[in-house]
Order: C-alpha cells, then structure tokens, then sequence
C-alpha cells in the first residue's frame, strides 16, 4: 500500500501497457457514399477480457461492447470519453464499454449469477436480448464537467448487440448503418472486433454522376459485399486491415485512411475512489468496513483497493 494519502494518490494499479497501433482502421469507397471503420482489438481483447472470469457468452458480450464502443468513439471529434451502456432486468444488468478520444478502452459486466443459471438451465446459447433482458441502451460522450453531456437513449430490441445498435441508429440518429461484430475464443486467446459502414449524405468527394437511385444501388452493393465478413476474418491477427478491406470491397474500390490506436485504458487511481468514499457517511464507511480496512473492487480492470477505516472521514454520521 501506498505511503501517500489516498486522496493525492494517483498511481494506477498494475495493469498490461498494451497498445494496438492500427486498433481502428477508417476506409471509405471512392466517389461512392460510403464510408466504414475496420475495429479489431487484437491481444487488447484478451488482455481485457480475462480481468474477470465470466461464462464464455458474458465474455463475448463484453467484446462485442468494447470493440462496437471503440468504433462509434473513433467517428466523434470529441476529448473525454465515449460510452456504451446497456441496462436491462436480465441476467447481465449493466453491460458497460467506454472508449476515450485518445483510444483508451475498457468494458465490464454485471452479472447476477443465479439469474444466469436459471437462464441457461433453459437455453444454453441465450441471445444477447436474452442475456440483457428489457431495459435500454444508451450512448454518451462526456467531456467532462465544464461541458454538458451528449446521450442518446433507445430501448433495447434486437436479438444481437448490433441489432440493438442498428436500432438505435434508425430510431435516434436515423442513419443508415451496417454493424458486423465479433468476440471468440481463438488460439491466441480472445479476440473482438467490429466493421461498421454508414451511408453518407450527397456531398463532396462523390461521384457527381451518381443520382438518388445509384447512390442507393452503391449502398446496397457495398452491404451485400460486407454481409459476405466472416468472424474467422475479422479476429484472424495474420491477415491484415488492407487485406481484409481489400477481400471484401475490391470490386468497388477501396481506400484507407489513417488508423487510430486503441490501448489498456482503466483509468482508476486510489485518489479516485478516495474521493467517492469521502461522500458516505460515517454509519456508511462503519458499515462498508471488513477488519480495520474498506476495500473498494475497480469494476473494470477487477483490481481491489484497500483503505483504512481511520484513514477515512466521511460526511458525518446520518
């Protein structure tokens, strides 16, 4: 434990330094209205992903929210961070995925263990929907507390998380959107990762000659190419972004634009959760205390924290 008082200690905890230089690959299709953005987490996946010893569809769940989170995030011009938040009476409570502007990622599931059990006593592969039962899905940039936040709230509905956001985006946004995502198990330990293409508005850099039908026939063309993704491409680690890119639109014509880096991004620190704990009263902290010490688990990155009790004021009895 560290010597410095909790409240000015920032250090993190240790957790893997692991970057993924080309974690977000944008690409467009020349004088075509389409545009789309490659996502594959590579060992970042794994590395995430066994913080916490979920069952395998948990896990992919989980995988799916981060690498979704870590596209839409990678589209914004925002500082601060992105995220995904899923909330539903189902046997995951809260799925959580968030990604800051500079690519710092991270997910979590809440999961009720006995609510799980009975579900997959009745179907051993639950859908996603299932999994989250009814509740809503919401998108939120927060750039912190001098800006005010930007959150849209759908209800969930759809059988997968890409569902869920396609839904979204008909609903809120009324964008049209194709989401393929993918979390498995793989030789090389987890892998997670995303291709999303929108359709963009008539304006510079398409085909002038293009009417309202033939921008719409190219859209069409250019799903139909991406329906043809495979998951054992997408997490393949040896086959790269141009290459995949190339498979799927070269008919079309393809060209990328610089990529975006995504890393290990927990952000936690004793001095964060110092600062949530001064906020309970002293009944609370008496209450919340095992021994002499209070010990405060990061959700995240599933690293616990230790602080003695007489370290800790509070606000006062109620």
């Amino acid at each position: 434990m560290s010597d410095t008082p909790a409240f000015l200690d920032a250090d993190r905890p240790p957790v893997p330094n692991i970057v993924v230089p080309r974690g977000v690959t944008p690409f467009f299709l020349p004088r075509r209205p389409v545009r789309g953005r490659l996502i594959r987490l590579g060992p970042l996946a794994d590395s995430l992903l066994m913080r916490h010893d979920h069952p395998p569809m948990v896990t992919r769940l989980v995988g799916q929210a981060m690498a979704l989170a870590a596209g839409l995030a990678s589209a914004l011009k925002f500082r601060g961070s992105f995220s995904l938040q899923a909330k539903g009476d189902g046997p995951i409570g809260m799925l959580l995925a968030d990604c800051s502007d500079t690519g710092a990622l991270r997910g979590y599931a809440r999961v009720d263990s006995e609510k799980l059990a009975h579900l997959l006593d009745e179907t051993p592969w639950p859908s996603a929907e299932e999994l989250l039962g009814k509740g809503y899905l919401a998108f939120t940039v927060d750039q912190g507390p001098d800006q005010a936040r930007h959150q849209g709230i759908v209800a969930i509905e759809g059988d997968s998380l890409a569902d869920m956001a396609l839904h979204y985006f008909d609903t809120s946004e009324q964008i049209l959107c194709t989401v393929h995502l993918a979390c498995e198990h793989t030789e090389k330990g987890w892998r997670a990762g995303a291709l999303i293409l929108e359709k963009i508005a008539g304006a510079g850099g398409i085909d002038p000659a293009l009417d309202d039908e033939a921008q719409q026939e190219s859209w069409r063309t250019a799903t139909a190419l991406a329906a043809t993704l495979r998951d054992s491409e997408l997490l393949d680690d040896e086959l790269s972004d141009e290459t995949l890119l190339y498979r799927l639109f070269h008919s079309e014509g393809v060209a990328v634009d610089r990529a975006r880096t995504l890393s290990f991004g927990c952000r936690c620190s004793r001095a964060r959760l110092a600062g949530i704990l001064e906020g309970f009263s002293t009944d609370d902290l008496d209450h919340m205390t095992v021994g002499t010490d209070i010990v405060m688990t990061c959700e995240f990155c599933n690293h616990d924290f230790l602080f003695p009790r007489d370290k800790v004021q509070g606000t006062g009895a109620n």
